[in-house]
């Protein structure tokens, strides 16, 4: 199966603060399964590092308060494309993530608390029928 996956969860070094947040059991699903990178965020033409953001509604700010809601937008289509194009059945994205969180994304405060909801992208591949799995569901697969 193709599966559609957080660069960072596989060591990329796309992350808002120029890391990675490599993860065992999705880096063995490259054992069984053919995996498609990706990093909205950057799809969207943000940089790396750049400034934390959070989900406030439906759009995405940063800490400053600079509105990034159009280049998070721009990265769901882009990995939505992607997705098509690879013909990929599922994608396994980053947990809490504006951009790539499932189920549940901080609330646009920036003291950590989370809210249910999901990021951007997760939400675009959901309405358009891919199934999303955060890191630690990674295992279903």
């Amino acid at each position: 199966m193709k599966i559609l996956i957080s660069a960072c969860l596989l060591g990329c070094r796309c992350r808002y603060d120029g890391g990675s947040k490599p993860h065992p059991v999705v880096e063995k699903l490259a054992g069984y399964h053919e995996l498609i990178p990706v990093c909205p965020e950057q799809l969207g033409g943000l940089p790396t590092p750049r400034p934390p953001a959070e989900r406030r509604g439906a759009r995405v700010v940063t800490a400053a308060g600079v509105d990034v809601t159009e280049q998070y937008l721009r990265g769901a289509e882009e990995a939505l494309m992607l997705c098509k194009l690879m013909g990929c059945q599922a994608a396994v994205l980053k947990e809490r993530s504006p951009s790539c969180g499932s189920g549940a994304v901080y609330d646009g405060t920036f003291s950590g608390t989370l809210i249910a909801g999901d990021g951007v992208t997760a939400a675009a591949l959901k309405v358009a029928g891919i199934p999303v799995y955060g890191e630690s569901a990674a295992e279903a697969l």
